[in-house]
């Protein structure tokens, strides 16, 4: 199996390589037929491996494929853990790579750098396979920061755009803010276990969580809460959590196709990724549990409130990834892991399909993204407006669909628990339905309905996008829509994970809901009476009278609460702080260190003033040397009187 799972890592890479450096020689064809084909041998061999795991009863996999160096003790190696929580997240990263690099073909087509683009995206699927198969905290780190290289090269794949240049320095120095946290957290790991190994560390939690350390004088804190809550920071920058959110929204400057395959469904679910398959650090941290249950709250509804005010189509659909990622931190601090993860598969069909058909209407309009300008696209695009809302209901959690399925399991979870936050929690994300609601379906229909607000030359090559971009529209319309009713059963409430998560009995929130679960159509009856069905429809209809059926109304809203509006068009002033305020901040205090400490106390003080100080003493020592040959044999006997008296003396 070793040579399984080289080969889908492996693949990918060196696809990437070739089609990089090698791109003039090979051409377009060559460039999209070798990232493709190797992407897509990952996703068979992927697949193979769920099926193994799942049906076949084959044992997960732990190894070791290279050692890199041993030094104190502690191995630093290449190694793969396959389970089936490994295997779910493999499949689910190749298949949207795949259907992302088919959709490139016809979105990239007339790009210079068509090239480098799929060298780039297969480069990505290398990294991101790296991290869901790691079975080690090094290789964990490496893949976590592979991503964020690549993440940068392809938000600022448009370089001569100052605004792209601009968007990639700020993920990167924003996720380097969250990298730090998660440095500390493994170093703190390793402190306490001297061990890489997540089989190994995971096997010492418990008495982790005895061990104490004192970050302040006085003020001791069990060690395995502080390794927690650093490696959630890391998760709070790579997954956008508040306050280290900043970086997404604007991460949209990149082509459409990296919206999709990095920040709606990938590298933007490795933080979600991560605490899960740190369950059993973090179920012995009731603290953390809650920080992650809190802060997860937090930014699933206050970004969701920013997506309701966004005119460019991107930036509505990133304030709902967002969003959803919150939903899933939510659920993970619940220690409802299985329901987190279940909403990041199903959220990764459905928002990548929505980033897809965004790009299939910036097509059809010429790269036109306000949706202020749009409207009535429903008969010139039809497969694209009818994918939409597909992913548009699943998004809002619609019976029947995938979202409904994992967002409803998900709240009930929430509802369920009983540590520090939950209760702040679950209003938080039930309030959240009525705004993802509100959001996606005023997004929806100002592009495909109501009035055209077309440019008139764009209207007259409006058209159907290609094949190449509405082909994956429908593969991911598909389990958008359907995924959800076999998966739910084992996924939520039977054994799907194994041994690859662990709950303690007593945070077992899934296992209690579970004993009400009487199959996928007992749970859709029982969701036509939860209220999260209900605040969904009164979202949809709130964005049909104000959009459709009274168009004047959003303009007098916003004049009548023009504080609020002004507040959310500013995100709350959160990018003011990050892009002025803490820049300007720490370079004044900078120079004020420099002013005292390095011209007044280094060069002043220290270098320039012991300079003045032997100057000056030279000044005074030169008046003893006369020249005169009777003063310096003085001195010596003045000199020999005084040792001969000393030795006497003593």
């Amino acid at each position: 199996m070793e040579n399984t799972y080289l080969a889908i890592v492996l693949g990918p890479l060196i696809a990437a390589v070739i089609a990089g450096l090698f791109g003039r020689q090979i051409g377009r064809v060559g460039a999209h037929t070798i990232t493709i084909l190797a992407v897509a041998v990952s996703c068979a061999l992927s697949i193979l491996v769920l099926k193994g795991q799942l049906i076949d009863g084959d044992p997960a996999y732990n190894g070791t494929v290279y050692t890199w160096m041993v030094t104190d003790g502690v191995n630093m190696e290449i190694g793969f853990l396959v389970d089936r929580l490994t295997a779910l997240m493999m499949t689910v990263v190749t298949f949207v790579s795949l259907m992302v690099h088919v959709y490139t073909i016809g979105y990239m087509h007339d790009d210079p750098g068509y090239q480098r683009f799929f060298s780039y995206i297969s480069l990505f699927t290398f990294a991101m396979l790296m991290l869901v198969m790691a079975n080690n905290f090094l290789q964990l780190f490496f893949g976590w920061e592979a991503v964020g290289v690549v993440s940068y090269l392809l938000i600022g794949f448009w370089y001569t755009r100052p605004t792209a240049i601009f968007a990639n320095m700020k993920a990167f120095l924003v996720n380097r803010v969250g990298d730090f946290g998660f440095l500390l957290g493994i170093a703190a790991i390793v402190h306490f276990t001297g061990s890489l190994d997540y089989a190994e560390v995971f096997t010492q939690a418990e008495s982790m969580q005895g061990r104490q350390i004192e970050i302040f004088d006085g003020l001791p804190w069990s060690g395995l809460t502080v390794a927690c809550i650093c490696l959630f920071i890391g998760a709070m920058g790579k997954s956008a959590q508040v306050p280290l959110h900043v970086w997404l929204p604007d991460s949209m400057e990149g082509p459409t196709p990296i919206s999709a395959l990095i920040h709606a469904a990938t590298m933007v679910t490795a933080g979600v990724f991560m605490v899960a398959r740190m369950s059993p650090l973090f179920e012995y941290s009731e603290v953390a549990l809650s920080f992650v249950l809190v802060i997860g709250a937090t930014t699933a509804l206050f970004t969701g409130f920013l997506g309701v005010v966004q005119n460019d189509i991107k930036r509505v659909i990133a304030y709902s990834t967002l969003s959803q990622l919150g939903y899933m931190m939510v659920a993970l601090g619940a220690s409802a892991y299985a329901a987190g993860i279940f909403h990041l598969g199903t959220h990764a069909f459905f928002k990548a399909l929505l980033f897809l058909a965004a790009g299939s209407v910036i097509i059809g309009l010429h790269h036109e993204q306000d949706i202020r300008r749009m409207g009535g696209l429903k008969k010139y695009m039809p497969i694209t407006y009818w994918t939409s809302l597909i992913g548009s209901l699943a998004l809002i959690g619609f019976p029947g669909t995938a979202g409904f399925f994992s967002k409803d399991a998900l709240i009930e979870a929430v509802h369920g628990a009983t540590r520090a936050g939950s209760s702040y929690a679950y209003w938080c994300v039930l309030l959240g339905v009525f705004i993802t609601a509100l959001y996606t379906f005023r997004l929806f229909f100002l592009v495909f309905h109501g009035a055209e607000r077309i440019d008139d030359d764009a209207r007259g090559h409006l058209q159907e996008s290609p094949w190449v971009v509405w082909v994956p529209l429908v593969m991911l319309a598909i389990p958008s829509l359907l995924i959800g009713w076999p998966t739910i059963g084992p996924v939520l409430f039977g054994d799907f994970f194994g041994a690859a998560i662990f709950v303690l009995p007593g945070n077992d929130v899934l296992g209690e809901l579970g004993q009400g679960f009487h199959g996928a159509w007992g749970f859709l009856v029982h969701g036509l009476t939860s209220p999260v069905l209900y605040l969904a429809g009164a979202g949809v209809g709130v964005a049909w009278f104000c959009y459709l059926r009274r168009p004047d109304l959003p303009e007098t809203l916003r004049a009548r609460f023009a504080a609020v509006h002004t507040l959310l068009m500013n995100k709350y002033y959160a990018d003011i702080l990050v892009e002025k305020i803490i820049p300007k901040g720490s370079t004044g205090v900078g120079t004020l260190f420099w002013r005292i400490g390095d011209v007044v106390l280094i060069d002043g003080a220290a270098v320039n003033g012991s300079a003045k100080l032997v100057g000056w003493a030279a000044g005074v020592i030169r008046y003893m040397q006369t020249g005169y040959l009777y003063t310096y044999a003085f001195a010596m006997i003045i000199g020999l009187s005084a040792l001969i008296g000393w030795v006497l003396w003593a």
